[in-house]
């Protein structure tokens, strides 16, 4: 490769807290300040939404997934959702299971990218028990963390 910083990352994640979750996310800086999060996950209780958010360690190694630490918070914002101007930059909402418990999507946040400002390079995506209500400080009241995956860069 060139040198130039990785603009493409993948997590695999693998089911935590004694869930049946797993799946794989997908990072791509889409310019102007934007990451491209393609996700693709099984397992999850049918028809629910569950919080999705970028933890700020790339650890997953406990069963819990609390070796994540806690929400990638770069600039000490309260917790949001993706579209209110302050929020950490790791809160990406809520993601939807179908009656198969399959969630796929595509969104675009910003304040964000692969290897560059806010890198999200070498931390962690964690999928939620419950769903994020972007008020409870300062997780959204979200719950177990059910399935976690460290990002790493893609050639």
């Amino acid at each position: 490769s060139s040198g130039a910083a990785p603009t493409k990352a993948v997590a695999q994640l693998q089911a935590k807290s004694n869930s049946k979750v797993q799946g794989t996310v997908r990072f791509e800086d889409a310019g102007d300040g934007k990451l491209r999060v393609t996700y693709d996950l099984e397992g999850l209780p049918p028809k629910t939404e569950h919080g999705f958010h970028i933890h700020e360690k790339g650890d997953c190694s406990s069963a819990d997934a609390s070796s994540a630490g806690g929400h990638f918070n770069p600039a000490g914002h309260q917790h949001g959702s993706p579209t209110y101007p302050e929020r950490h930059a790791g809160d990406f909402g809520n993601i939807k299971s179908d009656q198969k418990g399959r969630s796929h999507g595509v969104i675009e946040v910003s304040g964000v990218t692969v290897a560059g400002t806010n890198a999200v390079k070498g931390l962690s995506i964690i999928v939620h028990k419950k769903k994020d209500d972007y008020k409870t400080q300062p997780t959204g009241g979200a719950g177990d963390r059910i399935a976690c995956g460290v990002i790493v860069a893609q050639d």
